[in-house]
């Protein structure tokens, strides 16, 4: 098995090889479309010129060590940092000319909550639904909390929740607009299994609609089982990438290892 993993290593296409196409503009079955992205933070390179493209309906898992430029990259696609150089068009829209119009077609959850703690869950909620102009706001707020099972608790403040609790009420944040792309930066991390069970309904919900998703996590064996493709991370850009369905769970621990020189 080893040689193997050496070859698919050695062999390993660029993400942005595996879909076909010349990008959104051209095909709508494109969610994402990244070239060239660059970001650093003073004299810390993170990103060095990353190329990615997502198919429409696809979920895509990314790993890598800590401070391979994972969180910067959801929030470059978040439009919660700007790249230092490079082009985004999600969802057929251009960041350099439809910014606002591409973030309406995002859902993202973040290490931070993105809630305001001295505000209820249902005050949050109300908050983001106006920011999008939402119709029929308060059905679609009892709808995802219903979803997320965080209707009981949706009347108190923000910071008196348990961190599972605030995940769920970031899940529902994130789903209120019904956007088209998920971004979701290490989201099972600290759940209890209560919450991660709902996570994994959720996902596997929003897959049958032909929602897009783009998740980074620490779990090689839970992002394999959920994704269509996974993509390691290293120095700035994707060093692996393959179709979720010809790696072995077995596999995917000495792939990581062997590219990152740590193990997990």
């Amino acid at each position: 098995m080893t040689g193997a993993i050496e070859d698919r290593i050695l062999t390993a296409p660029n993400i942005s090889d595996q879909v076909a196409g010349e990008g959104p503009e051209s095909s709508p079955e494109m969610a994402i479309t990244a070239r060239g992205l660059a970001k650093s933070y003073g004299f810390n390179g993170v990103l060095s010129g990353l190329d990615m493209d997502v198919s429409a309906g696809e979920v895509l898992a990314i790993f890598g060590p800590n401070g391979s430029g994972k969180t910067t990259l959801l929030r470059v696609l978040a439009t919660l940092t700007r790249p230092d150089s490079g082009r985004v068009v999600i969802n057929g829209f251009d960041f350099a000319k439809d910014a606002a119009l591409a973030r309406s077609t995002i859902g993202v959850v973040m290490h931070a909550s993105l809630l305001y703690g001295d505000l209820t869950g249902r005050e949050n909620l109300r908050f983001y639904g106006r920011m999008f102009n939402l119709a029929g706001i308060e059905k679609r707020i009892n709808d995802v909390a219903e979803r997320m099972n965080v209707a009981h608790r949706l009347d108190d403040k923000v910071r008196d929740l348990s961190h599972g609790l605030r995940k769920r009420v970031s899940f529902a944040r994130a789903l209120l607009h019904r956007p088209k792309l998920l971004l979701l930066d290490e989201p099972e991390t600290g759940l209890d299994q209560n919450t991660l069970a709902i996570f994994e309904s959720l996902l596997a919900d929003y897959r049958e609609v032909g929602g897009s998703v783009v998740m980074t996590t620490h779990s090689l064996e839970r992002g394999l089982a959920l994704s269509d493709r996974v993509a390691i991370l290293g120095g700035g850009k994707f060093v692996f990438v393959d179709s979720s369905d010809n790696i072995e769970p077995s596999e995917m621990p000495g792939i990581f290892a062997r590219l990152t020189g740590e193990r997990q």
